[in-house]
């Protein structure tokens, strides 16, 4: 047990941290001017000044010795305590101090922690003999600025990106039309530091705080276990709506942690994603946000997804072990993997592992997903079916029996996508996940991991895959022995809410033989995670399809001949389902189609200058088939508005347009993000944002 004294009794008036100095050259200086939060492995300066001359008042500095230490009960056995002397031999795979300069009246001290020390909250105290005095605290964290760290990331540009920027781009909607949903991760905003070191210090292995792998499976199980807790029933009135706001991260950190900030809701699940990117970037492990569009989900590793429908085409989903979401996101973080080799460094991919292992999320590597090894960590098997399973869809009988239908293949892993560095566009990075489709290298992957699944199967698994394949295999069998037609559905890739258009349903008969056919088309609203949410329109007919004849049927698809209006966020899912004589056979088809709200658009300069007034003016044109209502405009942006403004207009008309405009002064100067939303009560959560340049007022010559 460490006593500690006075100042005065070690003759130290006061430490002067350095704090403004010290967190700009460690890239902390947005976090805070005021608190010491420096980076690992990099060395940081304090100053001691004396009451009296040192001379006179300290002994020689063999006698001095600092103390830095950090958790309830610090131990140099688990690292999470260090005693180091004075040395002017810097080294940065153990502490150090040096002294730099000093007179009688202060020393200027170099304080040097290693690039692989435990991060978090510590404590620096000074030992003279028997006496001990506290010179303060500070945080440690993370450095991808330093070669002898885990997380060194040696591109400029991308240490800029996903380190220090706040505003973030998510991608949503489906892979045919991608939507961008701006993002504020805020990982230096005021409370967030505290934030995260409270959320990881429930992680109650500290002197495992030094590796960022264990780091980032820490808080990605950590903040799964909060959403668990917190995620609410999604509101069904407009102005319980006005409560699900996803407008960025802290609000949601503060939430989950404190109490008092913005709830989740069902139908927003998916920021945890963007809540663990802020975590691991606020904690310096560089780190994005992906989405992958057509993603395979609780398929416990196997490639192949089974999908069900009624005998009238419509799918649930929620039933169903595995199904392919719409999209996902998740989350990456750069690191090296001196567990696994240095073929695995870079990118991992931080996912939930498979029921009945221990550790709850798992830290993939990116090129071993690409290279299909599927046994190298434990959720490895289902990051790549997530991005490589087929999907086969079986139409469930009354009487229960299965009929595999004839249908293509969906394409699995599609268009995943991340903001590219250093600009407001999307970046595919399919390419880091997987070989070309079709390719000589996607064969040989493919061909690997069928082989390693197979040695991690069970011999009743390797039975019961035998089984079904063999049923697959027969069925495939039946539909290239009959006298088969095939179908086709064009459908667009979105649909303007309250709007319409047309889609196509092709059916086309190669045989000498006329076929009657039954033919279902089906709207239904779904989750982004493929779940049904609402049925919304249908349509049967009976016709003859006449020899060597293609068929091309046309539909209007309207919001006005649905039952009801789809659930905010939903998706549209169009299928046509055909059967016909003489044949058990079923053709299916399936198109996903995304909602898309009026345009809100932004007019502002991209240059202004520092405590100037900035005007930004906003249009929104009324595209649909009926009035908006209770429009609220809300407008926010860091560096820009101090505090959230909300405003309120009267109803806009079918074909008129809702403008406006706003008078704001900059405050700070760099790049910030202008975010205007609007509600009413056809939809929630329109968004857009400008970016805007802010430079300093130039001086009077």
């Amino acid at each position: 047990m460490i006593s500690l004294f006075s100042m005065t009794a070690l003759g130290i008036m006061s430490c002067d941290f350095q704090a403004a100095r010290n967190n700009e050259e460690h890239h902390t200086q947005a976090i805070s001017s005021r608190d010491l939060i420096v980076r690992r492995g990099q060395p940081f300066t304090i100053i001691l000044h004396f009451r009296a001359p040192a001379g006179a008042t300290l002994p020689a500095l063999t006698e001095m010795v600092f103390i830095a230490q950090t958790g309830e009960q610090p131990s140099m056995a688990n690292r999470t305590q260090a005693i180091f002397d004075i040395s002017s031999l810097r080294n940065q795979k153990q502490w150090s101090v040096d002294v730099e300069e000093r007179d009688d009246q202060s020393w200027t001290i170099s304080v040097t922690t290693p690039a692989d020390a435990i991060i978090g909250k510590y404590s620096l105290l000074l030992q003279v003999l028997d006496k001990t005095h506290s010179l303060g605290q500070f945080t440690l964290l993370f450095n991808p600025w330093s070669r002898e760290d885990a997380v060194f990331l040696w591109n400029e540009a991308q240490r800029s990106e996903y380190l220090l920027n706040q505003n973030g781009l998510i991608y949503l909607g489906t892979a045919n039309c991608i939507q961008t949903e701006p993002w504020d991760f805020g990982q230096f905003e005021r409370d967030v530091i505290d934030l995260s070191v409270r959320l990881l210090g429930e992680n109650k292995q500290r002197e495992k705080w030094s590796d960022p792998t264990h780091v980032a499976q820490a808080v990605g199980a950590l903040l799964h276990d909060h959403k668990k807790k917190c995620v609410l029933p999604t509101p069904q009135t407009q102005d319980a709506a006005l409560l699900t706001k996803r407008r960025g991260s802290v609000p949601i950190l503060r939430q989950w942690l404190t109490g008092q900030g913005r709830p989740v809701y069902d139908g927003q699940a998916w920021v945890l994603a963007a809540v663990a990117c802020t975590v691991l970037r606020c904690l310096g492990i560089p780190a994005r946000v992906i989405t992958v569009f057509s993603s395979a989900q609780g398929t416990g590793g196997k490639l192949i997804v089974d999908e069900y429908c009624n005998e009238e085409g419509l799918q649930n989903g929620e039933d169903q072990e595995g199904r392919i979401w719409i999209f996902q996101t998740s989350t990456e973080c750069w690191m090296a993997r001196p567990d696994l080799s240095r073929d695995y460094n870079g990118w991992q991919i931080l996912y939930p592992t498979p029921r009945g292992v221990l550790e709850a999320y798992d830290l993939v590597p990116v090129r071993a997903v690409k290279e299909g090894k599927l046994t190298l960590t434990p959720a490895a098997a289902d990051v790549f079916a997530a991005v490589n399973a087929k999907c086969m869809v079986w139409k469930r009988h009354d009487d229960a029996t299965l009929e595999l239908t004839a249908s293509n293949t969906k394409y699995v892993g599609d268009n995943i996508s991340t903001k590219g560095v250093g600009s407001e566009h999307c970046e595919d990075i399919t390419q880091n996940y997987k070989y070309p489709e079709g390719s000589l290298e996607e064969k040989k992957v493919l061909e690997r991991a069928e082989m390693e699944r197979a040695e991690m199967e069970s011999t009743e698994e390797r039975a019961e895959k035998e089984r079904a394949e063999k049923e697959r295999a027969k069925k495939r069998m039946e539909h290239e022995t009959v006298d088969r037609l095939y179908l086709f559905l064009e459908a667009p890739s979105s649909l303007p809410l309250r709007g319409d258009a047309q889609f196509f349903v092709t059916l086309v008969n190669p045989n000498n033989q006329e076929k009657t056919v039954q033919l279902t088309t089906e709207v239904q609203a779904v989750s982004y995670k493929g779940i049904l949410a609402a049925k919304l329109w249908r349509e049967k007919q009976s016709f003859t399809l006449s020899t060597k004849l293609v068929d091309r049927k046309t539909y209007r698809l309207s919001f006005s001949s649905f039952e009801q209006n789809p659930p905010e966020n939903s998706f549209l899912r169009l299928t046509a389902m055909a059967t016909y004589s003489e044949s058990n056979l079923t053709l299916f088809a399936q198109e996903d189609i995304a909602i898309c709200r009026p345009h809100l658009a932004i007019e502002m300069p991209e240059k202004a200058e520092q405590y100037q007034p900035l005007k930004a003016f906003i249009s929104i044109p009324n595209s649909l088939d009926a009035p908006m209502e209770d429009c609220v405009i809300s407008i926010y942006g860091r560096g820009l508005i101090h505090k959230e403004r909300t405003y309120r207009y009267k109803t806009v008309r079918p074909g008129r347009t809702l403008r406006t405009q706003f008078q704001f002064t900059p405050t700070r100067v760099g790049v910030w993000r202008l975010t205007v939303e609007m509600d009413c009560n056809m939809f929630q959560n329109l968004t857009n944002y400008k970016n805007v340049t802010v430079i300093a007022p130039e001086l009077p010559a």
